[in-house]
C-alpha cells in the first residue's frame, strides 16, 4: 500500500506524476488538470480543497525537474 501524500509532498508527487505520465511535458498541463491527475494518484489522501496556485506550482517544478532528467 503506498504511504499517504499530501499536497506538501511536492516531489513525491512529481515522481509519481513522472512515472504515471512520462511523455507529458508538465509545463503544458493547466492547473485544473494537475489537481485532477494529483487527486487521482494512488495513496493521495489530503483534501482536494486545501491545494492553490503556489502548491500546484511546486509540484509542476518538482514534476518538470522529473521530466528534464528522463529526457537525459
Amino acid at each position: 500500500m503506498p504511504r499517504e501524500i499530501l499536497w506538501t509532498d511536492s516531489e513525491e508527487i512529481g515522481i509519481q506524476l513522472q512515472e504515471k505520465f512520462p511523455d507529458l511535458d508538465p509545463l503544458t498541463v493547466r492547473f485544473t488538470d494537475l489537481h485532477k491527475l494529483v487527486t487521482e494518484l494512488p495513496g493521495f489522501a489530503d483534501d482536494p480543497l486545501k491545494s492553490n496556485e503556489s502548491r500546484l506550482e511546486a509540484i509542476q517544478m518538482a514534476w518538470y525537474e522529473e521530466f528534464q532528467d528522463a529526457q537525459g
